[in-house]
C-alpha cells in the first residue's frame, strides 16, 4: 500500500468518488484517495495545508451539522485516556495546515465515521461516509471544557457549483499564517488588559480577589496585582460584552481556575467548586457593582458536560 508522504496533498474532490459514498475503513479511503493519513483524523501539514479530516464522533467541543461544522484541532491528547493534558497551539502541523486552507481558500475533504463506539480509542463500528468538500470559514482559540485552550475551525459546506476536482500541488514555499496568528492573540490580550472596564473593577476593590480576598502585593508602596475574568468569555465562540457587569476581579489563582470551569458562580454569587458544585464561599461584591446573573449561567453552563468522555481524533 502507498504510504502518506508518497502521496501528494490533493484539494477537491476525488475522480470516481461521490458525497455520500460509503467506506468501510480507512484503507479503503486511503485507497480512493479521500484521506491519505491512515489512522489519523487529520491529513495535511504546516506548509501545505489540510486536504482531509475525519470527524471521529467529536471532541465535547465539537459541533457537528449538515452544512456547518465546528471542528477542534490536534494536539496535546492522550492516546491512552483519551484526554487532554495541555493547552493546544494552533503551532501543531494540522492546526496550522487549517489556518493556510483559510488563508489561501482551499477546500477540506470531510469523512464522518458511523456508529462510533469506544470510550477511550473510539472507532467507527457502521464505517465511514463521505460528507463532501467544506471550506475553513474562521477560527478562533478558547477554554474548552476538558479545562485546556482548545484551537477550533468553523467549517462551511460549499455548494455543487464550488467542488474543484482533486489536483495535486508541491507544498508552497512560503510562511504559513501562524505568526499572524499569534499577533492577532497578542494584540487581543493587550487591548483586554488595557480596557477601561478592566481598571474600573481593578480600582472598584483595590486589586482584591473578589473569590478568595487576596491583595497581591507587589510593591514596598503598596501597589497590587490582580487580573480581570469576564465571566462570558470574550471573542469567539462565545462573545461576551467588555462591561463591567461581565467582569470580576481576581487573583492569578482564582482567575486561572474561574476561566477553566474549577471555579463557578452560582445564581445568588455563591462561589462554587467547579468539579463538585459545592459551596466554597460568598462572592465578594460592592453595591455598585451589578454582576449580570446571564453572564453567570452563560458560563456555568459551558461546563454541564465536562465529565463527558472525549474523543481522539486518531481513532
Amino acid at each position: 500500500m502507498v504510504k502518506e508522504k508518497s502521496a501528494p496533498i490533493s484539494f477537491g474532490a476525488p475522480d470516481g468518488v461521490s458525497e455520500g459514498q460509503w467506506f468501510k475503513g480507512h484503507a479503503e479511503l486511503h485507497a480512493a484517495g479521500v484521506h491519505r493519513a491512515l489512522g489519523r483524523g487529520i491529513a495535511g501539514t504546516a506548509s501545505g495545508g489540510v486536504d482531509s479530516i475525519v470527524l471521529s464522533g467529536g471532541y465535547l467541543d465539537d459541533v457537528y451539522g449538515e452544512e456547518e461544522i465546528v471542528y477542534t484541532g490536534e494536539g496535546c491528547r492522550d492516546r491512552d485516556t483519551g484526554r487532554l493534558y495541555a493547552d493546544q497551539s494552533m503551532e501543531f502541523p494540522g492546526n496550522a495546515g487549517l489556518l493556510l486552507n483559510e488563508a489561501r481558500g482551499n477546500s477540506v475533504r470531510v469523512i464522518r465515521g458511523l456508529k462510533i463506539r469506544g470510550k477511550k480509542r473510539r472507532k467507527a463500528m457502521g464505517g465511514y461516509e463521505y460528507c463532501g468538500l467544506f471550506r475553513v470559514a474562521d477560527h478562533w482559540m478558547t477554554v474548552g471544557k476538558e479545562g485546556f485552550l482548545v484551537c477550533q475551525f468553523k467549517l462551511v459546506k460549499l455548494a455543487p457549483g464550488e467542488t474543484p476536482k482533486a489536483k495535486p500541488i508541491a507544498p508552497p514555499i512560503e510562511d504559513t499564517p501562524v505568526e499572524e496568528q499569534v499577533r492577532r492573540a497578542v494584540e487581543y490580550q493587550r487591548l483586554v488588559r488595557n480596557s477601561k472596564v478592566v481598571r474600573a473593577v481593578k480600582e472598584m476593590y483595590g486589586n482584591t480577589c473578589q473569590m478568595c480576598e487576596t491583595r497581591l502585593q507587589v510593591s514596598p508602596e503598596g501597589e497590587a496585582y490582580s487580573e480581570a475574568a469576564h465571566i462570558r468569555a470574550l471573542g469567539k465562540p462565545h462573545n461576551g460584552p467588555d462591561v463591567l457587569g461581565n467582569v470580576l476581579c481576581l487573583c492569578a489563582n482564582c482567575h486561572a481556575l474561574f476561566d477553566r470551569g474549577a471555579l463557578q458562580l452560582s445564581d445568588h454569587l455563591d462561589v462554587l467548586d467547579g468539579l463538585t458544585r459545592t459551596i466554597k464561599g460568598k462572592l465578594k461584591k460592592v453595591r455598585e457593582h451589578e454582576i449580570k446573573v446571564e453572564f453567570v449561567r452563560h458560563h456555568r453552563q459551558r461546563w454541564d458536560d465536562r465529565f463527558s468522555t472525549p474523543i481522539d481524533h486518531k481513532s
